[in-house]
Parts: C-alpha cells; sequence; structure tokens
C-alpha cells in the first residue's frame, strides 16, 4: 500500500515537472522532474534489487510445530520454515485447531 502511495506521489511529481518545463512558469520544473524520476525509479529498484534470491516455492519447508490462529482471519496456520534461505511462511490448517 505505502509502495503504491509512493509511486503515486512520484508519477505526480514527474507531471508536475513536466508541466512547468513545457509552460516555463518558474524555474522548478527541471528539479520536480528529476526528483519524481528519482522517487519512482527508485521505488521500482527497491523492489527489484532486495528480492530474496534464495527464496523458492520448491524450497525444502519444514513445520515447524507452531500453530496460531490468525487474528486477522480467525482461521488456524502453521509455521513452515526455509532452513536454506531463512524464510518463513504460514499455511492454513484445514480443520485444525490451535496447539499451545
Amino acid at each position: 500500500m505505502l509502495r503504491i502511495a509512493v509511486l503515486i506521489f512520484g508519477c505526480l511529481a514527474l507531471a508536475l515537472g513536466a508541466y512547468l518545463c513545457t509552460t516555463g512558469v518558474g524555474h522548478g520544473g527541471v528539479p520536480t522532474l528529476m526528483g519524481g524520476a528519482i522517487i519512482v525509479l527508485g521505488t521500482l529498484f527497491e523492489r527489484w534489487r532486495y528480492h530474496n534470491r534464495n527464496a523458492s516455492a520448491d524450497g525444502d519447508w519444514q513445520a515447524t510445530g507452531e500453530r496460531f490462529v490468525d487474528p486477522s482471519t480467525g482461521k488456524s496456520v502453521e509455521v513452515l520454515y526455509d532452513a536454506r534461505s531463512g524464510e518463513r511462511r504460514y499455511r492454513e490448517v484445514a480443520g485444525g485447531q490451535e496447539r499451545g
């Protein structure tokens, strides 16, 4: 959600900078255009650059024995762990009850 808001803000800054550059109103067109470009490109680059390359759907997922009720859905979920990447995932337990 925050990422989308930042992208929208960056696109608005790009549009405003382009408008100011084409109309010649004031001297803020180029800095606004550059700022918007930096925001948009930085946000898109961040998603690509910091993606977990070791994570895969085919990982060696092992149940940790942890189970809990997800407060947002009210459903029982269990925790899976991939020792190779260190990633944790949560999977809904069909008809499962919470274990303490």
